[in-house]
């Protein structure tokens, strides 16, 4: 059969003109959310080498805990939160909560992760749960909640003022809280933007708690790890939200 050298030739141009475009990370990872808080050059240049391993077939190391593994009696970590926690999206395998547990097992850690987050919860609902958290008998509570009052421009001393409820009845129980900072959206202006995200770390100076700085650091605004509606991470984001936790949590565990 004849070849066609001018078909041969072009595809060989398409080709060369291609292949350096797949190596460079995506525009749109330079162009994060204002939901990425500080650090935002940081992310973006994580978010862009995560963007090149994923092309290249090497994902974020995405956990999944042993079901096999007999967690009774050990202390408890209680994840309290909203659909960020409760993983809206992913399966139930892959969320934070579950790749925490992965990643405890695999330090050699004896916790059991129980993860207590509610779809849709604001500050307020959250309030009312606490005594069905404190149901589990928790060492630890990572606390995470606000990103909804935030997009429903909630007054930022009402989220405050539950933030401060919510730990104070988890401490009187005897509970170590550990704190997930949050950010709310740009629409509101920069205003209710700055006083909502001087919750976070007025509340853990005020109650002595360690603190998340941002619970999404690394994952917001990248279209790699988030689903398609902007706002939930994937399971290769939650493996980021997991190394954001581990940061603060590993400190208050013990072997």
């Amino acid at each position: 059969m004849r070849r066609s050298w001018p078909a041969v030739l072009l595809a060989a141009l398409v080709l060369a003109l291609t292949l350096p475009s797949l190596r460079r990370p995506a525009p749109e990872l330079q162009q994060l959310t204002a939901l990425t808080g500080p650090g935002a050059e940081q992310a973006a240049d994580h978010a862009s080498y995560l963007a090149v391993e994923r092309a290249a077939g090497q994902a974020s190391a995405v956990r999944t805990p042993d079901p096999g593994v007999d967690r009774t009696g050990w202390p408890v970590i209680v994840a309290f939160g909203d659909s960020l926690t409760a993983g809206h999206g992913v399966e139930p395998d892959r969320n934070y909560p579950s790749q925490l547990q992965a990643l405890l097992d695999e330090l050699g850690y004896r916790y059991r992760v129980v993860n207590a987050g509610v779809s849709g919860e604001m500050t307020a609902g959250g309030l009312s749960r606490v005594g069905t958290v404190l149901e589990h008998g928790p060492e630890i509570v990572i606390l995470e909640l606000g990103a909804n009052d935030g997009m429903q421009a909630v007054p930022p001393d009402e989220v405050r003022a539950n933030l401060a409820a919510i730990v104070e009845q988890l401490q009187a129980a005897g509970a170590t809280v550990v704190l997930a900072g949050m950010r709310a959206p740009p629409n509101y202006g920069s205003e209710y933007e700055a006083a909502f995200a001087r919750i976070y770390p007025d509340l853990a100076e005020a109650y002595g708690l360690p603190l998340i700085p941002f619970f999404l650091e690394g994952v917001a605004g990248s279209p790699y790890l988030n689903q398609r509606d902007g706002i939930h991470p994937t399971a290769e984001g939650y493996a980021i939200v997991v190394i954001n936790v581990l940061e603060t949590l590993e400190p208050l565990l013990r072997r």
